[in-house]
């Protein structure tokens, strides 16, 4: 498949970063900066990152807060939950690297808000 026909990127991951204020659970209150900040230098370092690979992109509130902190890869819409570093690199080395789900940080598709 061309790059064209799949698109800039293969894959994109968007990091919920969003902070409430209002004392209701956020993925800020998580690290979710550091697992972003961990997830990009990763993809980077890898050599996954740019045109026809892989995009790591921040996000606002994806309204999946109770499984906070969260991240999704597109395009297979694959939610994650995530805690340290080490779930992020299983992240990196099996989903963005091999196309493999890492099933056991999947996020039930019954949490919400």
């Amino acid at each position: 498949m061309t790059q064209a026909a799949q698109g800039y990127y293969a894959r994109h991951i968007f990091f919920c970063l969003n902070e409430r204020k209002n004392g209701e659970q956020s993925c800020a209150q998580y690290k979710a900066q550091e697992g972003f900040d961990h997830c990009k230098s990763r993809v980077k370092k890898e050599g996954l990152a740019g045109p026809g690979q892989v995009r790591v992109n921040k996000a606002g509130c994806l309204d999946r807060c109770a499984g906070g902190p969260v991240a999704v890869v597109y395009p297979e819409g694959t939610w994650y939950s995530y805690v340290d570093q080490a779930d992020i690199d299983e992240i990196v080395d099996s989903h963005l690297k091999k196309g493999e789900v890492v099933e056991r940080l999947l996020l039930a598709p019954d949490v919400g808000r």
